[in-house]
């Protein structure tokens, strides 16, 4: 398109804005909304104009459940001649996500993932159409700031176009160990759905472009469970054993329905009618076991893409049943701050550092182009300090150029964002009574 175009809008704009706050004048309304969706999906934060970099950053800091509340107000709406031209300009051009390469949708895909099975598979596919993800998660402990990491790789394959599923595995929670009693498992599966949607909408993932099942929907039915006989019937017990012995609870005498729950995982892929499954690396044994058994079917073999397992804040794999290791969605701004004060987080070391982890996997993942993060620090400490990269965040911390401290508090507040929008959601009655009910005390279970 024309340089010249957004030059002259965006030169217009922020001579407006140095004079008002908004596009409107001073109350934020639907006109900011427009102008900033517009601005950002075509071209990155202006870092040359500092009244539109002052605006772009205010209205980027709004959730979208916030700025659905704006006031219209567009009959003041301020339209010079620069933006009909642009807005005229962009509409002629095909949708951003549109002009995406193969190599591009490959590349949101796979980053920041620890190993992908079938890759070239999945570039066979990307070069003819956009790829048909899942994700699954056994609805058994209340989800944590962990499940933020997968919650951004869904946002990475939307932006690649894929079609999603999240399943609520249900009856995966049921047979590993009862984590998930049979009286709870509506109950469970309900707070999930809810709690992984206030997760989606507080990141900005549309909700419309996913598809939200329950495993119950469909694995209980007569063709899905003569396929699980069939399975049953060539799956020898050390490798159901095997299978599950990162995911499935271990005991001494292992009960039959861990040894089932593999084969359901793999049975999945091909009743969500999906290309690939995506999951922890800790899932990587369930994924060769659906590989070698899903064909001996009939049933063609999937492509499995693997996050890393993110360090807890104690170290370690941040865990449901560890209070210490793990933030809950819910937990108040005093209580993030405790436990990241607790973080393990020491001077210069960047390994098993579950802040850096959750700054990687989790932040940067959600940054727009242009967009850094910001370490806040005293003055007298340098000032605050914005790093464009996590490699150049990772290298500073090395150096020891940016303390615990500041990286924690930097980070607590980022969560608290991120948590502000759940914690309201679940002020509402009806959710508190299904979280009490959900998640009983112990001796009430």
């Amino acid at each position: 398109m024309d340089v010249s175009v957004i030059q002259n809008f965006l030169s217009e704009l922020n001579e407006h804005l140095s004079n008002f706050s908004y596009i409107n004048g001073f109350l934020p309304t639907q006109a900011d909304c427009y102008i900033y969706r517009l601005l950002s999906s075509q071209f990155p934060a202006p870092q040359n104009l500092p009244h539109v970099l002052r605006w772009y950053k205010h209205i980027q800091s709004f959730r979208q459940v916030e700025q659905d509340k704006f006031p219209k107000h567009l009959d003041h709406y301020w339209t010079p001649t620069s933006f009909t031209k642009l807005v005229e300009e962009i509409s002629t051009m095909a949708p951003s996500g549109d002009t995406l390469s193969w190599k591009d949708k490959y590349a949101l895909i796979s980053r920041n993932l620890q190993e992908v099975l079938g890759e070239d598979k999945m570039i066979a596919l990307l070069k003819e159409r956009d790829l048909k993800i899942y994700w699954g998660t056994a609805t058994t402990g209340k989800p944590h700031v962990a499940y933020f990491v997968p919650m951004a790789k869904i946002a990475d394959f939307l932006r690649a176009k894929c079609e999603v599923t999240v399943l609520f595995a249900d009856l995966h929670a049921y047979l590993d160990n009862m984590k998930a009693p049979w009286e709870l498992l509506a109950l469970r599966s309900e707070y999930y759905e809810q709690v992984i949607k206030a997760m989606l909408h507080s990141i900005g993932v549309p909700l419309e472009k996913l598809k939200f099942v329950k495993g119950t929907d469909y694995e209980l039915s007569r063709e899905y469970t003569l396929d699980v006989y069939r399975l049953s019937s060539i799956v020898t017990e050390h490798d159901a054993k095997k299978a599950g012995a990162e995911v499935v609870k271990q005991v001494e005498h292992p009960i039959l329905s861990g040894l089932l729950y593999p084969g359901l995982q793999a049975l999945d892929e091909e009743y969500l009618h999906v290309d690939a499954q995506f999951g922890g690396v800790d899932q990587r044994k369930i994924f060769t076991f659906a590989e070698k058994y899903l064909p001996q079917l009939g049933y063609a073999k999937r492509i499995h893409l693997m996050n890393p397992m993110v360090p807890g804040l104690a170290g370690g794999k941040m865990s449901s049943s560890e209070e210490d290791s793990k933030i809950d969605l819910l937990d108040t701004p005093a209580a993030v701050k405790k436990k990241l004060k607790k973080a393990f987080c020491e001077p210069g070391n960047v390994a098993d550092n579950g802040v850096l982890a959750f700054v990687k996997h989790v932040l940067f993942s959600l940054f727009r182009e242009g967009e850094g993060f910001t370490v806040s620090r005293d003055p007298a400490n340098g000032g605050d300090a914005t790093y464009l990269t996590y490699e150049e965040l990772e290298l500073a911390f090395s150096k020891e150029e940016v303390h615990p401290g500041d990286l924690k508090a930097t980070v607590e507040s980022y969560i608290n964002k991120l948590l502000e929008p759940i914690r309201n959601k679940f002020e509402d009655p009806a959710l508190k009574k299904l979280t009490e009910k959900a998640y009983p005390p112990p001796s009430k279970q």
